[in-house]
């Protein structure tokens, strides 16, 4: 509502300031005014000033974003393939900056330069080949640069080769939350369809595959340090994107199809956690939590919880209401210790079982309970027959 308001407000002032321009110009009837719309060499000076104040505003802006905002990007990345990404990121931006530097300093100056003078005329042609060479190779050389460099850091980051060892592990996406399966001992993942979600399982696994024995399902992703681990990612309901920003991997989950991202982690979630920038990073975050929940306790509120950092893998997709919590916690174990992990998990199949134990015993005490409702009811009704029998006799 205040929003509205304000935006109200503003509306009403632009009106009152065009009126009092319309009166400004009433008022100037029968002067001496120049009201010929063509520019004076004076406007046209202004009109140069006014461009060198924008440049300067484009530069003086850009550098301060950089300064001020600068530190909020991504630091150093968690897999092997993070540091070609970012490479390919950083000459990018490098390009970028300097050629915005160059094209705005070269089209401004050359706007204030040739101002329009009334004894001046333009000089122009028609064409140059010359010109057209220079501004059409350097880029085209430039550009065709970049996408080879990308197609490079593309395949040695999306090629796993069969022979490899890696791990499998499935990434499951529906609104709203993430859901993995690890391929067990024989490291193959056992087919699955959404045809066949039932009871626990949620994933539609097909438990007649003999491979899908021994698949684990979890709602924590765990994977070891220095392992490549192969994902593959299915969508259950709407198009979902895997994205975990830390390791530089991002991949669509489209529903009907599987899509696949493989990396191998280099830092366990204990050693970022202590890598010197997060540390700084951490502590800003909590110092803001510690104000902020200052404020809320004054107002009656419950304090933040202090922030600790942990990888995630989130989804990249405008998914529904619900997005911004589609979110799993990722932790990067030692190898050691993701093996102890795993081997503690149940799998799904000893899952399904567990729960079909459970619910025999129910059903069982479901039918004793209406038997014996029935006998009771039996029971009242011959009673209440007899009765109504000795009642006719008298």
């Amino acid at each position: 509502m205040t929003s509205l308001l304000v935006i109200i407000v503003l509306v009403l002032l632009a009106v009152a300031l065009w009126q009092l321009t319309k009166i400004f110009d009433l008022t100037q009837v029968g002067s001496s005014s120049d009201d010929s719309q063509v520019a004076s060499d004076n406007d046209n000076n202004i009109q140069g000033y006014i461009m060198f104040g924008f440049l300067a505003f484009i530069y003086i802006f850009t550098i301060y974003g950089l300064l001020k905002w600068g530190g909020l990007a991504l630091h150093t990345p968690a897999s092997e393939h993070g540091l070609l990404v970012d490479n390919l990121m950083n000459i990018t931006w490098v390009l970028i900056f300097v050629v915005q530097f160059i094209t705005q300093g070269l089209l401004y100056w050359f706007s204030f330069k040739n101002r329009g003078h009334k004894d001046k005329k333009a000089l122009f042609f028609a064409d140059s080949n010359k010109l057209e060479a220079i501004w059409s190779i350097i880029p085209s050389v430039v550009l065709a640069c970049l996408i080879l460099y990308g197609l490079y850091a593309w395949n040695n980051i999306m090629f796993v080769d069969k022979d490899e060892d890696v791990i499998e592990i499935e990434l499951y996406a529906q609104q709203f939350k993430w859901t993995a399966r690890y391929a067990g001992q024989d490291n193959v993942l056992g087919k699955a369809n959404v045809r066949l979600i039932e009871g626990v399982n949620t994933l539609g696994v097909d438990m007649s595959d003999p491979n899908a024995q021994d698949d684990i399902v979890v709602s924590e992703l765990h994977i070891p340090k220095g392992k490549k681990v192969h994902f593959k990612m299915r969508s259950q309901d709407v198009l979902h994107s895997a994205y975990m920003p830390h390791f530089r991997a991002q991949m669509n989950c489209v529903p009907g199809m599987v899509t696949e991202f493989a990396f191998i982690p280099t830092y366990t979630t204990s050693e970022y956690r202590e890598l010197p920038f997060m540390v700084e990073k951490v502590a800003n975050i909590n110092k803001l939590r510690a104000e902020k929940s200052v404020e809320l306790v004054a107002k009656g509120g419950t304090a933040l919880d202090p922030y600790t950092f942990d990888y995630l893998l989130l989804c990249n997709k405008i998914c529904g209401a619900s997005h911004y919590n589609m979110q799993m916690k990722v932790v990067v174990d030692t190898p050691e210790d993701y093996k102890k992990w795993l081997s503690e998990k149940t799998t799904l199949a000893q899952d399904i079982k567990a729960a079909a134990a459970a619910k025999a015993p129910a059903e069982g005490a479901k039918t004793t309970t209406d038997s014996t409702a029935k006998d009771t009811v039996k029971a009242v009704i011959d009673t209440v027959k007899a009765v109504v029998a000795k009642v006719a006799m008298k």
